[in-house]
């Protein structure tokens, strides 16, 4: 139990710290837009910016300034493995 609870919290801690490449954070602009790279980074994050989003109105899920098509198939491959992929570590329980 307690080496759960120690592993919860490393990966809490290192989910907030790369939180600081979220969408909508000014690292993006025109000139430099998000690519394919970023699309699947900011998918995998995406539950993140939506509660940050709540309390700081120009944090966004999804980066407005990106590269188009490929940046959109980095973010959805991220966001449909990224939940899909919690159902593979559920247990199932074994009936008696």
């Amino acid at each position: 139990m307690r080496k759960k609870f120690i592993l919860l919290c490393m990966v809490l801690v290192i989910l907030y710290a790369l939180t600081g490449c979220i969408p909508g954070d000014g690292t993006h602009t025109s000139e430099k837009p998000a690519g394919f790279l970023w699309g699947i980074w900011h998918g995998w994050i995406a539950p993140v910016s939506l509660i940050i989003g709540i309390f700081n109105k120009s944090i966004r899920v999804y980066e407005v300034y990106n590269t188009g098509w490929w940046y959109d198939f980095g973010f959805y491959i991220a966001i449909i493995s990224g939940f899909g992929g919690l159902s593979l570590s559920r247990k199932k329980r074994k009936k008696d």
